[in-house]
């Protein structure tokens, strides 16, 4: 049995504020889901950070509050905190005189989701990120797969399905064929079978819940799917150290495709399914001359 988490980086809208859109679903035999858990924690509790999300879009942001302190590095972890915190209040009173009221409610909103990191500094949360990133890379048990659209080159009219569609149509195809792969040739032993964690999103779960009914029926474009046990299971992220993991393999494989960002990227990549040199577990859905780490392996003769 295998638990596939799936989390998703960018905006599925067209054109949306992303270019790329990356849902990705990471891998791990059932039996092994509490140690790759807990090695996650004890990461994130060298820095505090134990009983927090580890959510890296937030993580990897640079917080401007921070330069305005004077030897922030040199301070104490509570002293940090109580600075920055001190410095957010001033902004927020700020906005409040100055009656800029979206700037006020969307500045409050960012303040709440990065505020369990804001007693560490920029360097050591990319420290922090990629640590993570080598652990993942060195479960040899767990398995990677993703489609990352450049919606530049995506056509829904075509397609007849929407980006987060086809995005959750391959996963479910990829984890499906591994299911098949590592389960017992010949019809001898017991097959493989999986299951789906999604992060939590009440319109998505209604959407992902209808197609993976639509797929156990008449099976994808790909396949047949009858590996994937049940409809996805949707859980709050917050709770679910795994999925916050699927969530920096999305964010890493976007942050290459966009911006050439490599250190996540090498690490997390180590993981994606593969036959030999060939990559099948992760897609890059663009035009034909595209020249990606990510292309190159997926059409590599196995």
């Amino acid at each position: 049995m295998y638990l596939c988490y799936i989390d998703e980086s960018g905006t599925s809208s067209i054109p949306g504020n992303t270019s790329h859109f990356v849902l990705a679903g990471l891998s791990i035999p059932v039996l092994l889901w509490n140690k790759t858990d807990e090695s996650i924690t004890a990461i994130l509790k060298k820095c505090g950070l134990e009983h927090e999300e580890f959510h890296t879009t937030w993580i990897m942001r640079p917080y401007l509050e921070q330069t305005k302190i004077a030897d922030f590095s040199k301070l104490s972890w509570k002293d940090r905190r109580s600075a920055v915190e001190s410095e957010r209040t001033r902004e927020l009173l700020r906005l409040q005189k100055t009656k800029q009221s979206k700037a006020y409610q969307q500045t409050k909103k960012n303040y709440a989701h990065s505020r369990p990191y804001i007693h560490l500094t920029f360097d050591e949360r990319k420290a922090l990120t990629t640590d993570v990133a080598t652990m993942i890379g060195q479960w040899d048990y767990a398995k990677l797969f993703a489609e990352c659209i450049d919606k530049i080159y995506f056509d829904p009219v075509k397609a007849r399905q929407s980006v987060d569609e086809q995005a959750f149509e391959q996963v479910v195809s990829r984890f499906e064929q591994y299911l098949v792969n590592t389960g017992p040739k010949k019809g001898k032993g017991q097959k493989s079978h999986g299951l789906l964690v999604h992060d939590n999103n009440e319109t998505i779960a209604r959407k992902h819940t209808a197609l993976m009914r639509h797929f156990r029926k008449q099976g994808t474009f790909w396949t047949k799917v009858d590996r994937i046990v049940e409809t996805p299971l949707f859980v709050d992220s917050s709770l679910t150290r795994m999925v916050q993991v699927a969530d920096l393999c999305s964010y890493a494989l976007r942050r290459y495709l966009e911006n050439k960002e490599t250190a996540l990227f090498e690490q997390i990549y180590l993981r994606a399914d593969r036959v030999g040199k060939r990559v099948l577990g992760v897609r890059h859905f663009t035009n034909l001359k595209c020249s990606c780490v990510i292309c190159t392996s997926h059409t590599a003769k196995p």
